[in-house]
């Protein structure tokens, strides 16, 4: 019998509101502790969500003996912060995408986990998206040929709010690293990492980035063509295109969705219809547990290799681009 664990979420926003509503669906999960910077934030978080205990210091809930694991949802320009925190005290981390700023900041915390011996995961819920799956069990069979070609996007047209995350540089704001980790996360997770990277980006008033578009380009000849934005909505789709046919993920792609595979002229759709219970987080959170069951600090699926390649690709991205964040990235620019 799986043990029943303790789960504390650190930063009370919508994210982890989504996130929670999924765990309640996982047996051996309990909703043990909210923490926020704001007591009464925390307080409402956990009474609307039904936690036990809510924390208004970060610090006092990761020395509370109870917690098991916990789930990191603030802005990705604090992950590091408070990812270190938690493994300092010995907390089983789940830290939501971005990993961290940068590939310097992402290493020390790998390292933390190692020194701590405690375990530590990104949180890309796609790579346990049953669609996902599917998708990369085909590629990988070879049933289509071989893999040429991403295609893979992910933009929407947000309220323009200098102060809020999206567009504050302090907080991180940035297409890229909230909405354009996916598309490459998908060609990352298929062709791997790419031998060339070109991209082009557009700033807000802000100095934040707002829309980039990346052409990914390898050896044996594949190419990926991703892009991400603020400012347009888009189909918000993957293909995956293979000499003797293709893969469709179907909008919103990286949660759980149909999927269409066409093949000699010949067209196959997977999960149609399909009763889907909860948004799609708890699959990443039922996979956490199964690691601490197991008594793995790092996940095989989900791996420490994987989260490296991403953010050293994101920051090749940035470089390229000219995606600068100041209070971060003196240690990748100069």
């Amino acid at each position: 019998m799986s043990k029943i664990y303790n789960w504390a979420v650190l930063g009370c926003g919508r994210i982890a509101n989504k996130f929670v509503n999924d765990l309640k669906l996982l047996p051996n999960a309990k909703l043990y502790a909210a923490a926020s910077r704001d007591l009464n934030r925390a307080q409402q978080f956990a009474n609307e969500l039904g936690f036990e205990k809510a924390y208004g210091n970060y610090t006092e809930m990761v020395n509370d003996p109870n917690v098991d694991v916990v789930y990191i949802a603030t802005p990705h320009s604090h992950h590091f912060e408070h990812t270190m925190l938690c493994l300092k005290h010995k907390k089983a981390v789940l830290c939501e995408k971005a990993f961290a700023m940068n590939q310097h900041e992402v290493a020390q915390m790998i390292q933390c986990a190692k020194d701590n011996n405690t375990f530590l995961m990104e949180a890309f819920w796609t790579m346990f998206q049953p669609s996902f799956q599917k998708a990369l069990e085909i590629i990988k069979s070879g049933e289509l040929g071989k893999l040429k070609m991403v295609r893979s996007d992910f933009a929407f047209n947000a309220e323009f709010n200098e102060d809020k995350r999206l567009y504050n540089v302090k907080l991180g704001g940035s297409s890229l690293l909230d909405i354009g980790i996916y598309p490459v996360f998908a060609a990352l997770s298929t062709l791997g990492v790419p031998d060339l990277i070109k991209s082009f980006a557009d700033f807000s008033s802000t100095g934040s980035e707002e829309s980039v578009q990346m052409i990914f380009k390898y050896k044996g000849g594949e190419m990926a063509s991703l892009s991400s934005s603020f400012a347009v909505h888009s189909p918000v789709q993957t293909e995956f295109c293979c000499e003797k046919g293709y893969i469709v993920l179907h909008p919103r792609w990286f949660t759980p969705t149909d999927l269409t595979v066409w093949k000699d002229g010949e067209k196959q759709q997977l999960f149609p219809n399909e009763t889907k219970e909860g948004a799609g987080y708890q699959y990443e959170a039922k996979h956490v547990m199964e690691c601490l069951d197991a008594g793995l600090i790092e996940s095989p699926k989900m791996t420490w290799k994987m989260s490296e390649d991403l953010i050293q690709t994101l920051d090749r991205v940035r470089i390229d681009a000219g995606i600068f964040f100041p209070d971060h990235d003196k240690k990748l620019f100069f």
